[in-house]
């Protein structure tokens, strides 16, 4: 049985307690789990503190800072197999998307190595004789860093590597549902060289660690990744040390099919939209708005290709879709979706949890067409698609916008002028036409409403963890003037 440990000060240590880790595909136990509670979160937060102010890290140079950060890429590129299997293994995302997307993780580290001595000020040509006034961009402080158990290792890197750039320290919670592939992590942390107390990784439960991370006193801005009910905790928490805050949460996505489309290309990135991952994506594409006059031909299309998905162990190369990471997330989808058919949804195909071992469930969909559905309203975090047609432009984009979310949305049009209108209508942080769930460190990522503030990806990343100080230089050799007026 493989045990873990936390990553604290450059060293690592056993938790105050343990726990088990299971197997999504088995069900049954795989590993032991180091659990931090309060004082290991302090004396993370204090070690991130200490690095922050009188380190090593703190006399780096940008370019120093850079150089890390490309050693680091490096190393989760040559390690991407194994840490692929971690994460397979510890939250059931089948092998053959863990080990594309974390050799792609690497790239996110290497464009925020390119980016640290990149950060720059600027002089204001202020309205004042003899006065010189400029800009510096300074580091935040100490991140609070806390993300869930799908693709940990990505929606990691889309913070560590602008915070890193940037001049930060942090302290990053792993989900307690497979901190694996975050705690192996940190072994390439350390093997890259990063001076102690610059990264701390930690996972545990609730208040003992989560709450306690994100209320510290030393905590100056925190990064959360999660639904929006436990985002309300963070933001109570932030109010303890007036942590600013950025907050990446869920999604009910639209995917809207013109008649116009190309169908099958469109139901290939539907079934990428919302089966991928086993639908445990924040911007699953988990409303299907599809124009009426194409909507039985393209559900017939789409079906097929639904019930052709091949599921199996995650480990295996062949498997299209794997368990869900936790028998908890089965039950919430199950629950869902014989909620959504006693509303009135009927069901097209799946909607039967299987028999046997492991957190499975078959791709789901249903057509909600002239019943109010809980699926069309509540995230699934799972392989479930709500379908609903529409008539004109107008009637798409009120059913598009009809969410307390705004995190994604896809359009299908071979008619530009519509997609450029339907781009504009649709509120949303990210828009895909004629393509879906594609991604890249150039790209900022982030929503609008309950999905969320602030964005991961980009320059804009990096400026999210600085702070601005203005310094005034007065160039004159006149004495100063009155002191009781303001200059």
């Amino acid at each position: 049985m493989r045990r873990f440990q936390l990553y604290i000060d450059g060293a690592f240590v056993d938790g105050a307690g343990a726990f088990d880790s299971l197997d999504p595909a088995t069900g049954t136990v795989w590993a032991k789990m180091p659990e931090a509670r309060e004082a290991e979160v302090d004396r993370a937060v204090q070690a991130a503190d200490r690095a922050l102010v009188d380190g090593p890290w703190a006399k780096m140079t940008a370019s120093e800072r850079g150089r890390l950060l490309y050693r680091l890429a490096d190393l989760v590129a040559e390690n991407a197999a194994i840490l692929a299997e971690l994460e397979t293994r510890d939250t059931g995302k089948i092998i053959r998307e863990t080990s594309s997307q974390i050799a792609y993780v690497a790239q996110y580290y290497r464009y925020y190595a390119g980016l640290a001595d990149k950060i720059e000020g600027s002089v204001l040509p202020i309205d004042k004789q003899d006065m010189e006034v400029w800009l510096k961009r300074e580091p935040v402080g100490v991140v609070a860093m806390v993300v869930p158990w799908n693709s940990q290792l990505f929606l990691s890197a889309v913070k560590i590597g602008p915070a890193l750039a940037a001049g930060c320290t942090l302290v990053l919670k792993a989900s307690e549902d497979g901190p694996a592939p975050l705690l192996e992590f940190a072994r390439l942390v350390h093997e890259a060289g990063f001076p102690p107390g610059v990264v701390n990784i930690v996972t545990g439960f609730g208040a003992a660690c989560g709450a306690a991370l994100t209320r510290h006193e030393k905590v100056a801005h925190i990064a959360f990744t999660g639904g929006p009910e436990a985002a309300r905790h963070v933001v109570h928490n932030s109010a303890a040390n007036l942590a600013s805050t950025s907050l990446e949460l869920g999604g009910k996505s639209p995917f809207i099919v013109f008649a116009d489309a190309d169908l099958d290309s469109a139901a290939n990135a539907q079934v990428a939209g919302i089966f991928a991952a086993t639908g445990q994506s924040c911007v699953a594409g988990s409303r299907l708005i599809v124009e009426r006059s194409v909507k039985e031909e393209f559900l017939a299309r789409l079906t097929k290709k639904a019930e052709a998905i091949r599921i199996g162990s995650p480990l295996d190369m062949a498997t299209e879709i794997g368990p869900l990471a936790t028998k908890r997330q089965q039950d919430h989808v199950d629950r869902l979706v014989q909620a959504s058919v006693a509303a009135g949804a009927h069901l097209i195909t799946g909607g039967k949890r299987p028999e046997g071992a492991g957190h499975f469930y078959p791709p789901t969909i249903l057509d909600c067409d002239g019943v109010s559905s809980p699926s069309m309203a509540e995230e699934f975090f799972g392989p479930v698609l709500s379908v609903v047609s529409f008539e004109g432009e107008v009637e798409a984009l009120q059913l598009a916008n009809d969410t307390r979310y705004g995190l994604a949305g896809g359009v299908f049009t071979q008619n530009l002028a519509r997609a450029h209108r339907m781009v504009k209508g649709i509120r949303a942080g990210v828009v895909w036409i004629n393509t879906y769930r594609a991604v890249s460190p150039i790209a900022p990522f982030g929503g609008f409403g309950l999905s969320g503030h602030g964005r991961e990806g980009g320059m804009a990343a990096v400026l999210d963890y600085t702070r601005t100080k203005t310094v005034w230089l007065n160039t004159s050799d006149t004495p100063f003037p009155d002191p009781f007026v303001m200059r």
